[in-house]
């Protein structure tokens, strides 16, 4: 029976040990553990991760194993060298700084890559013996970016998902890892790849178009003749456990004593894990600059700071840490008096009911990190307010600000502006202090943990049903027997040709391009008795020179020009413009000029850039510019730009094989039709055909079209054997 595997860094739950050494289990408190808690103990799922425990002895392994199996759960033992430079390492020493933009914080040792591929690895082994080739597949955040593309390797088709939990930066910023590609590589092996906004979805595409010199079409990448889908997933929380929390009576209660402690000022909330890219010393900056600049608030106002511990022994954290300490020290000093404090201080976790309280409490919550993947802690504050009052000043560097545009919105590294949100925080009328609550609690609880499962998995499923839907049947000796049966059979036949790498090698060499003889004697009988359309990307001269003198009919420059042998005369389908060369034109000739090897070829209604002779990785470097250069030029000029096998191609928007394909469809009447094709163009002709032709793609699996051969010469024995 097929199953769900899910895979993360850890377990949702931690074995720990008590006072006495014994183990137990501990639930996570993360949205994660939660949000899949419905999934990976259902039936026969499973989640993979490591327990975040060191066993003393095989046999300790031995029954924290099977205690977790009972839960649906199969530990990865790591050792303390593994995590010292996987996960301290790499992770988080590495991949962790460059991603939230604190590059200059980044270490880029060897050693530490090689312990990050040797655990990937591990995880792999471990998820290759559970795995079955039904099986769905879920890989989660930046410890396991090798993961997809080691299981591709060994399970070519399976069902992968991929979900990146924090940002993805800029190109300008990811290619300064020394293992970009390979990390790439590796995402590019699922089949599904999440990240929480539009943004890190642009820079993970426009990284792997420049890096990787892959292109994208509205997210959707070809790799080796396999769709890979490319979408944002804002990730939720629980909304009912945080309202529920909110509302219980330990909360309440707890609320009321702290409420009593602290006094009756208003009270502003932050809540972090210690890490630079939360912006801790800058929140404290800016609540020392509010107080110098608005003083009557002193005494009025409380910021409840909560900073819950993080690899504190890490010597940047260390620091952090005491810069956080001398802060909150000076500022209490500087303003604090016998019967007000300005920060309440904690380094420490707390417990939901805590947290909760203190989401009541809250008149005011300050979230303003650095750079943040989604940050779920707005999120449980909006959740908590029950009575709708409260305001969140939320910084447009984490994901939820996107989601979450009723908050006050800012720029973190403005502290000016932040002072000014604080101000119009603590003022905001409770009318829309409540208006502003209630639309993000509708958003939050609509768009919940459960909600952005749901949508995931949902949407990997119509992944891998379009990726079958486009998967091919090679064409066997059967099948070429059926198609001649069905061919015998008909009356009228219709056949479209394509003619480069399908009729004939596709090099890039003129002289390979002409047909042979045998290939001029296949044609000359196939007019026979049928409809033969030679549809090609070629120029019309080319295609006259080399097939003109047959009975057969012309499509050329992808649906341009059309030669019908009846009156044996070029016209255009429609009334075209290509005024729009000359500013396109001047553009492909820069990159001519600096790109060796490269040419442009002038075609009536489009243009060609090659760089088949350039030197391998300028040249794709070159046309990954272009595209980008072009993009925006060409939607507003009504042109589309497109990429084949080493060529760069601009021509009419409303001009492809398909439409001209159509036209002979409605004219051409005919109980057997065929196309075959061999790249991106052909695509068009193949969706442009009834369900019941025979379409043939050269070279690939993964197609519009129904079957598949190798190459050109199983072509020519195929319509060898049509008699």
């Amino acid at each position: 029976m097929a199953k769900t595997i899910i895979i993360s860094n850890r377990l949702p739950v931690k074995i720990q040990r008590d006072a006495k050494g014994n183990t137990i289990s501990k639930p996570s408190e993360g949205g994660l553990a939660t949000g899949l808690g419905s999934v990976y103990k259902k039936g026969n799922n499973v989640w993979v991760g490591w327990p975040a425990l060191f066993p003393k002895d095989k046999q300790e392994e031995q029954e924290i194993t099977a205690s977790l199996k009972k839960g649906n759960m199969s530990p990865i033992y790591l050792t303390e060298e593994d995590i010292k430079g996987f996960y301290e390492g790499f992770s988080n020493e590495t991949l962790w700084p460059t991603f939230h933009y604190f590059n200059q914080y980044a270490e880029y040792r060897r050693s530490l890559w090689e312990s990050y591929q040797e655990v990937n690895a591990k995880f792999a082994e471990a998820v290759l013996e559970l795995a079955e080739p039904e099986d769905t597949i879920w890989v989660h955040d930046y410890q396991m970016m090798l993961l997809p593309g080691m299981l591709r390797k060994k399970m070519s088709q399976a069902s992968i998902g991929f979900f990146l939990h924090i940002p993805f930066p800029s190109y300008e910023v990811f290619r300064l890892l020394p293992w970009r590609r390979d990390l790439l590589e590796g995402v590019l092996g699922a089949d599904l790849i999440g990240f929480h906004t539009y943004d890190d979805m642009r820079h993970f595409l426009s990284s792997v178009s420049r890096i990787c010199y892959i292109s994208n079409q509205q997210g959707q990448l070809f790799i080796d003749n396999r769709m890979v889908q490319v979408d944002s997933f804002p990730m939720g929380i629980d909304y009912e456990k945080y309202a529920s929390a909110a509302a219980a009576p330990e909360t309440i209660k707890r609320e009321v004593k702290f409420r009593t402690s602290m006094g009756e000022e208003k009270l502003m909330l932050s809540i972090d894990r210690l890490d630079y890219s939360k912006g801790i010393p800058a929140r404290l900056e800016i609540f020392d600059l509010f107080l110098r600049r608005f003083p009557e608030y002193r005494g009025k106002v409380s910021l409840l700071m909560i900073v819950v511990p993080s690899r504190d022994k890490v010597a940047k954290y260390k620091h952090l840490k005491e810069e956080v300490d001398l802060l909150v020290g000076r500022i209490n000093g500087q303003y604090g008096s016998l019967n007000w404090t300005p920060i309440h201080y904690f380094y420490r976790s707390f417990p939901l009911e805590d947290l909760s309280a203190f989401y009541r409490m809250a008149d005011v919550a300050l979230v303003t990190p650095m750079r943040d993947g989604m940050n779920l802690v707005c999120k449980e504050f909006v959740a908590s307010k029950l009575d709708k009052r409260g305001v969140l000043i939320l910084s447009e560097m984490c994901g939820a600000s996107k989601e979450l545009s009723d908050a006050i919105i800012i720029n973190p590294n403005d502290k000016t502006q932040v002072v000014e949100a604080i101000h119009s925080a603590l003022n905001m009328p409770e009318e829309e202090q409540m208006r502003h609550l209630e639309i993000m609690q509708a958003t939050i609880k609509r768009y919940n943990i459960h909600h952005w499962v749901e949508l995931f998995f949902g949407r990997l499923d119509d992944v891998i049903a379009k990726q079958r839907a486009m998967g091919t049947h090679t064409m066997d000796s059967k099948l070429r027997e059926a198609v001649a049966r069905q061919y015998k059979k008909a009356k009228e036949r219709l056949i479209f040709l394509d003619y480069d790498g399908t009729l004939v090698p596709f090099s890039g060499k003129p002289q390979d391009a002409k047909p042979d003889k045998e290939l001029l004697d296949l044609l000359q009988r196939l007019t026979f008795d049928n409809k033969v359309v030679i549809i090609s990307g070629r120029d019309r001269e080319s295609l006259d020179q080399w097939v003109g003198n047959l009975p057969l009919d012309i499509i050329g420059e992808h649906g341009v020009w059309l030669k019908e042998n009846n009156n044996g005369k070029w016209h255009t389908i429609d009334k075209l413009d290509n005024r729009w060369k000359k500013e396109i034109g001047p553009i492909l000739e820069t990159y001519v000029n600096k790109t060796p090897g490269s040419l442009v070829e002038q075609k009536d209604f489009s243009m060609v850039w090659h760089y088949r002779r350039v030197e391998p990785g300028l040249g794709e470097l070159r046309a990954r510019e272009i595209i980008s250069h072009l993009k925006y030029l060409s939607t507003n000029m009504g042109l589309q730009v497109l990429e084949g096998d080493k060529v760069v191609e601009i021509k009419n928007l409303e001009v492809n094989k398909g439409r001209a394909a159509q036209r002979w469809l409605e004219q051409n009447p005919a109980d057997f039709i065929m196309a075959i094709g061999d790249d991106w163009t052909d695509e068009d002709t193949f969706k442009a055909m009834p369900d019941d032709a025979i379409t043939i793609k050269v070279g690939g699996d993964f197609s519009a079209a129904k079957y598949s051969v190798p190459s050109y010469k199983e072509v020519r024995d195929i319509l060898k054997g049509l008699r």
